[in-house]
């Protein structure tokens, strides 16, 4: 009698469906999804130069201009009128000794007389020449610049002008010339009604002989404030206001601030900040309120 043989149970496969659950299922478990976007999270945070604030002193000072004239000069004329000039016997930028003859005149009625130097100096202008009529009222003849004492007579705007006392020190720069130390001596009572300037003198201290009318720079110190200090490129300017941008909790904070003056490249803050807190050295219209940012201490601050 034949035997048939019996068949093992058939196995069924899993569906195509199945394979893929777990599949992903697996992948899933063995990579969780937090971990990829705390590895992408850092590469969005920009990273920002900052600095610490700290206070600082600035120094208030008025910048003018004007041209060089001797404090003292001595205008030398003939004593009576209706002279003719016959010889002149100086010429500009010559040292003259007092009594030494610097022209010779004609009188009306005949003969000759001279014109001598009342004092010792340097003759700055001349108007003698051969032929012209001299007069003892008129223009002069010669002018001496005796010493060597000179002023800067120098221009301010009104708003400046204010500021200015007698006294205060100055640094004066002219055009071929070391920087030269002076202070002010005088301060114009008048504006000038078109320009809206004022005037003063600043005396110049110098053991070199100074060229007349030079044109020179007179940097006037009128006063020092202290406050805290931020460099020019940290401060943005607005439709707000005048701002920076702080740095708190690695997070940006923007701060509207009253700035004062400026030195160096630095700015003095007046409002709105303190001394301590940590700014962006190069603010920046796209850093906004509220950005995460990764702060990098400058190194060093140019002051």
């Amino acid at each position: 009698m034949n035997r048939i043989a019996a068949r093992p149970p058939l196995l069924h496969r899993p569906s195509q469906a199945v394979c893929v659950a777990v599949l992903a299922a697996a992948l899933m478990g063995a990579a969780p999804q937090s971990g990829f976007a705390a590895a992408e999270a850092p590469n969005n945070i920009a990273a920002v130069t900052v600095l610490t604030t700290a206070k600082s002193c600035f120094a208030d000072v008025v910048e003018a201009f004007g041209f060089l004239i001797p404090r003292q000069e001595v205008a030398v004329r003939p004593e009576r009128p209706g002279l003719k000039v016959l010889e002149v016997l100086v010429d500009v930028g010559q040292t003259v000794t007092a009594g030494q003859a610097m022209a010779k005149l004609a009188q009306p009625e005949g003969g000759s007389t001279t014109v001598q130097a009342p004092a010792a100096g340097l003759v700055g202008a001349s108007t003698a020449v051969v032929g012209a009529m001299a007069s003892g009222k008129g223009e002069a003849l010669f002018s001496i610049i005796t010493g060597n004492d000179f002023d800067l007579a120098v221009q301010v705007p009104t708003r400046d002008l204010a500021k200015l006392k007698v006294d205060q020190a100055a640094i004066i720069r002219i055009n071929g010339i070391e920087e030269l130390k002076g202070q002010v001596r005088q301060i114009g009572a008048t504006v000038d009604p078109n320009s809206q300037l004022g005037h003063a003198f600043v005396a110049v201290t110098s053991k070199r002989p100074l060229l007349v009318n030079a044109s020179g720079r007179a940097s006037i110190k009128t006063g020092e404030s202290c406050g805290i200090s931020v460099p020019l490129t940290a401060i943005l300017y607005s439709s707000a206001g005048t701002v920076v941008q702080v740095v708190r909790r690695d997070r940006v904070e923007t701060r509207r601030v009253e700035t004062g003056l400026m030195s160096g490249g630095q700015v003095e803050i007046r409002e709105g900040l303190t001394e301590g807190e940590t700014v962006v050295v190069r603010a920046g219209a796209l850093l906004r309120e509220g950005d995460p940012v990764r702060p990098i201490v400058a190194e060093t601050t140019k002051k």
